[in-house]
């Protein structure tokens, strides 16, 4: 009997073909995807809304699903009371700055340890995924430490971007990304550069970056998303208000100002990740289900 060369699932075919298998199937998955939906949409939707209620409704118990009456002005007194404008330009900034650290210093560590491969460079790459096992709470102390007497030069870094910058580069989590889609790429495309004259730099530019957009993507949205979202790091290396990224500042503001008005801030805080998410969401999957393949 010829088998079936379609997709296999959990459940056949002929149990789907039945009524009450249909049936089943059909409920099961609604209720999954409409209970994940609200686990991941509902906060977002509670906040949009939540923005556009009047301080007394959104203190009200049982809460109201739609505004009874909106005020937009929330969003205007949010970004004129909490300075979001200076916050937001601060974070991208900041987010600029780790992106460019990452991609340089990160690429050449993933690229000398997949092409270049050092002596010792598996003990190196091992030691680097081994402080991913460390929570970051642990590393919170010595790299204020850090940060305020930076060893051998003795500068203190506070209210300076490099506080920021910095400790992002060594992240064993991108490099790793990179070395894994790095690994990938056929080195019959290295020893033939080689042969032509090609410098493991010249190698690096011409070659191996032009073939890892992707990735170099992914690395550069979770370089911009670790930054936008940090709070405790950026509270304590950025005391001064004139430095502060924009989660501080809402948090700052936020012993005074209405609730519904830091919700609007924190929607507004919400919109540039979002939209970079949605325009980037393709480069994202294929950034990281690349390195999977071989070839």
């Amino acid at each position: 009997m010829a088998q079936d060369s379609g997709t296999r699932t959990l459940v056949s075919q002929s149990q789907l073909r039945r009524g009450r298998g249909r049936a089943i199937y059909w409920t099961l998955l609604a209720v999954v995807v409409v209970g994940f939906t609200l686990v991941f949409l509902g906060p977002l939707y509670w906040m949009v809304t939540g923005a556009l209620k009047s301080g007394q409704e959104i203190a009200q118990t049982p809460p109201s699903l739609f505004p009874k009456d909106p005020q937009v002005q929330n969003y205007v007194d949010a970004w004129n009371n909490l300075k979001l404008a200076k916050l937001l330009f601060n974070t991208f900034y900041y987010a600029a700055g780790a992106v460019l650290f990452q991609l340089v210093f990160d690429t050449a560590a993933a690229y000398s340890l997949s092409k270049l491969r050092p002596v010792l460079g598996n003990v190196i790459l091992g030691l680097m995924l081994a402080t991913l096992m460390i929570p970051a709470m642990v590393l919170i102390v010595p790299q204020y430490v850090t940060v305020i007497d930076l060893p051998i030069l003795h500068i203190n870094l506070l209210d300076s971007p490099f506080s920021i910058w910095l400790p992002l580069v060594a992240n064993a989590f991108n490099i790793f990304l990179l070395k894994r889609f790095f690994d990938s790429i056929p080195e019959d495309l290295m020893a033939a550069a080689f042969v032509d004259g090609a410098t493991p730099l010249r190698t690096l530019w011409s070659i191996i970056l032009p073939m890892s957009r992707p990735i170099l993507g992914v690395v550069a949205i979770f370089s911009v998303t670790a930054v936008w979202k940090d709070f405790l790091w950026p509270k304590l290396v950025m005391p001064s208000p004139e430095t502060r990224t924009v989660s501080v500042g809402i948090y700052a503001f936020a012993g005074g100002t209405p609730m519904n008005v830091v919700i609007a801030a924190s929607v507004i805080a919400a919109i540039p990740t979002v939209i970079i998410f949605l325009i980037f969401q393709r480069n994202i999957m294929s950034g990281l289900t690349a390195g999977s393949l071989k070839g």
